[in-house]
């Protein structure tokens, strides 16, 4: 279930890397956007609705929504559909434990 192209951010597949997302290990490629591993790794909700309360999945994939902000290495508000992962990053969704 991996994300082959984007329309944004091109990528090649090259070695694998590690990154922990709610601190759990996620596997991803060097070059790969973090949602592109959060999502190969079957992690389909990224935040919730604060007025609604429900799940909130893949929407705009360019940066442009708030749909995939999360705190990565400390840092808030990051969109992941176009950061790359890194080895070793700390990636933290408002989720926290409740989904992993």
């Amino acid at each position: 279930m991996r994300i082959e192209n984007h329309p944004i951010i091109s990528f090649q597949r090259r070695g694998k890397i590690t990154f922990f997302y709610n601190g759990s290990l996620v596997e991803a490629y060097e070059g790969e956007t973090i949602m592109a591993a959060l999502h190969a790794a079957g992690i389909k909700a990224l935040n919730k609705s604060k007025k609604h309360n429900r799940y909130r999945g893949i929407f705009c994939a360019i940066g442009k929504c708030s749909s995939c902000l999360m705190t990565v290495n400390g840092i808030e508000n990051i969109p992941i559909c176009v950061t790359k992962a890194e080895q070793d990053m700390v990636v933290e969704s408002s989720l926290g434990s409740e989904i992993k």
